[in-house]
Parts: structure tokens; sequence; C-alpha cells
């Protein structure tokens, strides 16, 4: 276990790139936590970390290095809560990273019903574009991903999907109301308040503009959909996003919804993912389960 706390330490100075911000994060002095890395290198034979003017980064040997630690931390975590399993309780970590439409109704929802089934696990969930959650993973800073339209790397094994129909969204003067599916003309026509390029919608509103041309006029960008949802009552804008990103249908207070043909734009995948060759805790496992059976369940291909 102390050759766990001496990983845990090397990999808190990696994510911060300091040994005095990371002294300061695991409450102990730079002195000694510099005593551990340098007794660390002597051991190995190599530094690991390059020494800057302002901070520390990791050397090609850190590099290997801080690969095996999150490896080893992982294995450790998995192995307690299988161990906590034993006892009955179902205790642990899961951490989640996932795009933000998942975020305010999907996974608040699955949380919370988790939590009331095992109060002793406990979460932490970040918002992540589509790629970044891959690195999320790749780097051990996620055990699960739910991501719409994730890009792909060998690094990311699926789980569970669910297809998702891109959805306009707008104030209800807007004079699109009056149609009930949007056509490619009419996303042309109209002024657009866009994602920014890392979300899934917009990747694939990108997609479609490459095949079927045009000039799309997109008059804002923004990485917050509390500002588009906000903003599209303020001008005659519209946008975008998929269904599981939308509030039920009493809550759809300040804007309505209308379909996109799926001529104009195609449909989209929600995944659910972990790491490939990665064996997951019990209890994210359980819950990544869980994940898969509703989307099962939100999947119009489905029997249910």
């Amino acid at each position: 276990m102390k050759h766990l706390q001496t990983l845990q330490y090397v990999d808190t100075i990696a994510r911060v790139g300091s040994i005095r911000k990371a002294a300061e994060t695991l409450f102990i002095t730079s002195t000694a936590l510099n005593r551990r890395v340098l007794a660390l290198e002597e051991e190995l034979g190599v530094p690991i970390f390059e020494r800057l003017p302002r901070g520390v980064r990791l050397s090609a040997a850190g590099e290997i290095l801080i690969h095996h630690a999150r490896m080893q931390m992982a294995d450790m975590e998995r192995v307690q809560s299988q161990i906590a399993d034993l006892s009955g309780v179902r205790r642990g970590h899961i951490s989640i990273v996932c795009g933000q439409a998942l975020l305010a109704y999907f996974m608040v929802d699955h949380v919370a019903r988790y939590r009331q089934q095992h109060p002793g696990v406990t979460f932490s969930v970040s918002v992540c574009n589509r790629a970044d959650a891959i690195s999320a993973l790749s780097n051990y800073d996620a055990d699960l991903a739910i991501v719409f339209e994730p890009v792909r790397t060998p690094d990311f094994h699926p789980i569970g999907s669910v297809p998702q129909a891109i959805q306009a969204i707008m104030s209800a003067e807007h004079e699109l109301t009056k149609k009930s599916e949007l056509t490619w003309s009419d996303i042309l026509s109209a002024k657009l308040i866009l994602p920014t390029r890392a979300n899934g919608v917009r990747h694939l509103l990108e997609e479609a503009l490459a095949k079927k041309g045009g000039e799309l006029n997109t008059v804002i960008e923004s990485d917050s959909f509390d500002f588009i949802r906000n903003y599209i009552v303020s001008e005659n804008c519209i946008s975008f996003q998929i269904p599981i990103g939308l509030p039920k249908k009493s809550d759809k207070s300040s804007f309505i919804t209308r379909a996109i043909g799926i001529n104009a734009i195609p449909h989209g995948h929600v995944f659910v993912g972990q790491m490939n060759g990665r064996a997951l805790p019990v209890a994210a496992s359980l819950f990544a389960n869980e994940l898969i059976k509703s989307l099962e369940n939100l999947d119009p291909r489905s029997n249910n």
C-alpha cells in the first residue's frame, strides 16, 4: 500500500505540474514530497520528472510510469470494491464523463436512483466533449464515458448505445413552428445559434453541410446549452439538441421543438463506453449495466 501511495503522489504531481502545488493538495510539505520523488527516481535509475523554471513535467520514463501507476490504482479500486461486496455492502466510487446533453436530466435521474439503492457509492460526474471523453478513459480519469457521437479510437470500447434524432429548438413565436418537420432548406434559411465544433450535434450538422452544401447563417456559437436555450427566446434563432438532452414536455416552458427530416441531418448515437481492456470496479460495472438497460428502453427499435 505504501508503494501505491507513492504512485498516487506521482500522479498528483503529474496532474498539477508542480511539486509545491501537489504538496498543498496532498497536505504534506513540498520537501517531504520531493524526497519521495527523488527516492523513486533513484530506485528506477532515471528521472521521472523534468524540472522546469515553473514546475515539472513527466519525462519519457515518467510517462511509462504514470500509465503503470494509473492502472495499479484502478485495479486496487476494483479490488476494494469487490471486497466491499463480500460484506453485502455496496461501496466504491464511480467516475463519469459525459456530454452536456446527458447531464441535466438523464444523468441526474440515474445517479439519484443508484444512490438511493447504494448510498455507500460516491460519484464524480464531469462534462466533457466527444474527443476529451476518450482521453479521460485512457488516462484513468474516468471509469465510464456517456457521449453523443464520440470520437472512435481503439481505446474506446462501446458497451451500449441508442440512436438519437436531432431536433430543432426555437421560441414559440418563430415562424418555423408552423411546420411539423424541418427540411435542409429550412435550416439554411434560419438564423442559427450552434454548439461548438467539439459537440456531437455540431459534428453531424457539419457532416450534413459537407454533403448537401449551402451556407449556415450562424450568428452565435456556445458550449452552454443553458445559454442556447435561454437565448433563442431573445432573438429569432433556432438551435439543435437530441431528445435525451431535452426536458420533459411539461418543463418546456421557454421553447418548443420540431423534428428534422432524416434527409436533412442524419441520426446519431449516444454511447456508453469504457477503456478497452479495462476491468471495471463492481459499482461502476453495475451502474453501466443500468445505463445500458435504460438506453435500450429509449431505443425506438426496441420492442419494449
